[in-house]
């Protein structure tokens, strides 16, 4: 899939199949993912610079299009950067906001499952190299902390999860270990209550859907609370 930025004659329909896919990815995902990508998707329409790959907006200001507080504009930002959708391109200082970009790259990596819920012109489409994106932030693989042994499962589990969602790995999944597997269920340790409950909350349907790629016997996913 060839990387091309959503400028020029065709831009329009760019950033139209871009907001499509972002679209179909947050209507197929759980409600607190889905809330998420309809968040970033109000930013990108309203606020969004495609031409400089620029989100120049201060958390008051997005705090009152999300209708939210600033403490939960600050939670939401930051899962969004955990995952490379937003890049910080300057920090904010005196006075100034903090400018971030879109990794435009891996939000079309993450939201391709989705593309066959457009329809088979999309998928084609997108996949022929008209893709609208930039260059990729993603972290390299020899970055990303080691898979931990032990368990039934989860060192395979973690192995899809590094490869699928290497920010999120780094973050999150690489704070867990392998309780038991008993039945269909998969118990997990968190390294905090902080993590157990992100992750549970946030990137439990990544999980469960790594775990069935490993074990489809696995139905669910609990994540122990200390």
């Amino acid at each position: 899939m060839s990387l091309k930025a959503p400028v020029g004659r065709a831009a329009s329909a760019r950033k139209y199949d871009l907001l499509s896919a972002m679209m179909a990815f947050g209507l197929s995902a759980g409600k607190h993912e889905r809330l998420l990508v309809m968040r970033l998707m109000a930013l990108i329409t309203t606020r969004y610079n495609w031409q400089r790959d620029e989100l120049a907006v201060g958390q008051r200001e997005i705090a009152r299009l999300w209708c939210v507080d600033e403490r939960t504009v600050k939670r939401e930002m930051a899962k969004l950067r955990a995952r490379d959708w937003v890049v910080v391109k300057r920090h904010g200082a005196r006075g100034r906001v903090t400018v971030h970009g879109l990794d435009l790259a891996q939000i079309l990596r993450d939201t391709r499952p989705a593309w066959p819920h457009i329809g088979p012109d999309f998928e084609a489409r997108m996949s022929e190299g008209t893709a609208p994106v930039a260059q990729s932030n993603v972290v390299p693989l020899h970055g990303l902390p080691e898979i931990t042994a032990g368990g039934e499962v989860w060192p395979a589990i973690q192995t899809q999860l590094r490869e699928s969602h290497p920010a999120l790995f780094a973050a999150w999944f690489s704070k867990l270990d392998e309780v038991e597997r008993t039945g269909d269920c998969l118990t997990l340790a968190a390294a905090s209550p902080f993590v157990a409950t992100t992750v549970a909350r946030d990137y439990g349907e990544h999980l469960l859907r790594a775990a069935q790629s490993v074990d489809r016997a696995i139905r669910r996913v609990e994540i122990a609370r200390s």
